[in-house]
């Protein structure tokens, strides 16, 4: 049996994949985490007095939080497994990044295991996130003429 002959066949076999659930999965579970998170912080406008910057910060800040301890217990990668990217928003795939990081590296201790390790992956989107940012400030301030 030749190259050809084999990679037929194995085409023949192999399972398709369903893309179009998986979009869809990804769509809908990202939204439904938007609309919980809209409402967490809506509910501490409305119902807590907080103001709204306050409502926004609490709302990021315990996703954040929620995010690390899902990692640290194993279940966010299983949600991600099932719903795909809507998991991966940038404030949870980020959070998850560190964390997932920070806990691969803890036996090497907290300076050279922890500190240097943790932002390995995601050192490389906060550099360019940064240059990013600097380049359309300067954009910015070429374009205001001030």
């Amino acid at each position: 049996m030749n190259q050809y002959s084999f990679n037929k066949i194995c085409k023949k076999v192999k399972p398709k994949e369903k893309h179009l659930n998986k979009i869809l999965l990804s769509f809908v579970s990202g939204g439904v985490l938007a609309v919980l998170l809209q409402g967490i912080s809506s509910l501490l406008f409305y119902e807590f007095a907080f103001s709204e910057e306050d409502a926004n910060l609490i709302t990021t800040f315990g996703f954040i939080a929620t995010v690390i301890l899902f990692t640290g217990l194993g279940l966010y990668d299983v949600g991600a497994q099932y719903l795909g990217a809507g998991l991966f928003i940038p404030i949870s795939g980020f959070a998850n990044s560190l964390s997932s990081s920070a806990l691969e590296a803890k036996n090497e201790g907290l300076i050279y295991g922890i500190g240097s390790n943790m932002f390995k992956l995601a050192g490389s989107v906060l550099t360019y996130g940064f240059v990013t940012a600097y380049i359309l400030a300067i954009i910015t301030y070429i374009i205001q003429g001030r």
